[in-house]
């Protein structure tokens, strides 16, 4: 007993001796700023999330000849013991109190700006390798993500090319700044030479709002020429739509749904109904295959962007089209009423949960739509469901879909689950970015 006893005190040095070889920052020490967080925190980084929440940061420290850590600063974060577990963007504002960058701790802002340009690099490689650039495919696709925030380890940056315009947004304090601007600039106009004309940044007013920006220049980062090109035609899978940086929602068109969009007009046929169509991306590509295509939107902005939209594509479809200017949810109510049949029916409504609270009122909203569209399709349709919530998980969307079939008394077969196009790549580690589910189906 007396050996065991030895040993287990042996053991208990042993530990103690190993976690105080442990680095850890401390308060009163020369450093730069930092962030203590909880466990839970601390364990949610380690497994590869990258946000800390502003209910997890125990403490902050401000670090030398301050009074408290700037906005947007770059800050060490350290768990509960000391422990740093890296380095990440400080936001004075938003519920994401840091954004993680680097596993090494107390990374410098010139360190930061030239792992944000090889960041950049790779983002930009990657898209190339999805695209390749030949006459073919530029025909076909001239526009993408360029850069996805956290999938592309760029947190608070995005940004999308639309033919030879490309849109900036910077969505935190930390890049919200004329250092990131310019790194992004130059950047990418390396790399993608003579195919951009503008490269210019749009905020985005809920961010701006949440994160406390100040509104940016709206002069263009970059521009070739005397005068901005704010506006352009763009083009996927071989069909034409206008964009206009000053207007629509997010960066533009949804160029997360390109491949979506394809996959379903091969589906489609005889006659569509596009629920929350926006500026028609869904309805042109059924109608390159159906015989009639109704659009629904309750912006009338949006529908006068698919009526030009449609005149642009007219010589390349095969289906009459109309748009109409309806909530989506009164117009089902009222089709399904009417006893109004159709052979193909796309939903992609806006997100129903912009945060956890909305979560159960979102998995009503799914599931009510999804009831009405399955009621109102043909023995043999196609449904072709949406959800764009990044609350709402893909098993919480798909069991929506699965009680509304139920309720009708319908058999549905999954024929595609789809995502998001590869130009938004999904991490492993970090749910949030899977926000896109698309079910293909078809209804018996």
């Amino acid at each position: 007993m007396m050996e065991v006893a030895a040993a287990l005190c042996d053991h208990e040095e042993m530990a103690r001796e190993l976690k105080e070889r442990q680095p850890r920052l401390v308060a009163g020490e020369a450093h730069g700023p930092a962030v203590a967080i909880t466990r839970r925190a601390a364990e949610r980084l380690r497994a590869g999330h990258l946000w800390v929440y502003r209910s997890d940061a125990e403490t902050l420290v401000p670090g030398e000849n301050v009074a408290e850590i700037a906005p947007g600063a770059l800050v060490t974060v350290v768990d509960n013991r000391g422990i740093p577990l890296g380095t990440g963007l400080y936001s004075s504002a938003s519920q994401i109190v840091v954004r993680m960058v680097s596993t090494e701790a107390g990374l410098t802002r010139a360190a930061y700006l030239q792992q944000l340009r090889e960041r950049l690099e790779a983002a930009l490689e990657l898209r190339a390798e999805l695209a390749p650039a030949n006459k073919e495919n530029d025909a076909l696709n001239d526009s993408g993500r360029l850069v996805f925030a956290e999938a592309d380890a760029l947190p608070g940056i995005v940004a999308d090319r639309y033919n030879d315009l490309v849109i900036l947004q910077l969505l935190a304090q930390g890049t919200a700044q004329d250092d990131v601007r310019e790194a992004f600039a130059s950047t990418v106009k390396a790399r993608l030479g003579a195919a951009v004309s503008t490269i210019v940044e749009r905020p985005d007013p809920r961010i701006r709002e949440l994160e406390d920006l100040e509104a940016p220049s709206p002069e263009p980062l970059y521009l070739e020429g005397a005068a901005a090109k704010l506006a352009t035609v763009f083009t996927i899978n071989g069909l034409q739509l206008h964009y206009d940086a000053g207007a629509g929602q997010k960066t533009g068109a949804f160029l997360d749904q390109r491949l979506n969009y394809a996959a379903a007009a091969a589906h489609a046929r005889g006659r569509a109904l596009d629920i929350c169509t926006y500026q028609g991306g869904f309805a042109l590509h059924l109608a390159t295959r159906c015989d009639q295509v109704t659009g629904v939107d309750v912006s009338r902005a949006a529908l006068e962007v698919a009526d030009r939209n449609l005149e642009l594509n007219k010589k390349n479809l095969r289906a009459e089209v109309d748009w109409i200017e309806a909530d989506a949810f009164e117009l089902l109510r009222e089709y399904q009423s009417a006893g109004e049949q159709y052979d193909t029916i796309v939903l992609d409504p806006p997100a129903f949960a912009k945060s956890k609270r909305a979560v159960e009122g979102a998995m009503r909203g799914y599931k009510e739509m999804n009831l009405r569209a399955i009621r109102m399709l043909r023995a043999g349709g196609t449904l072709v469901t949406c959800s764009c919530s990044h609350h709402v998980g893909r098993e919480e969307f798909v069991a929506a879909v699965t009680s509304a079939a139920a309720d009708a008394g319908r058999r549905v077969q999954v024929l595609e689950t789809r995502g998001a196009a590869p130009d938004h790549p999904e991490i492993l580690t970090l749910p949030e970015t899977a926000y896109l589910k698309c079910l293909i189906c078809r209804v018996i």
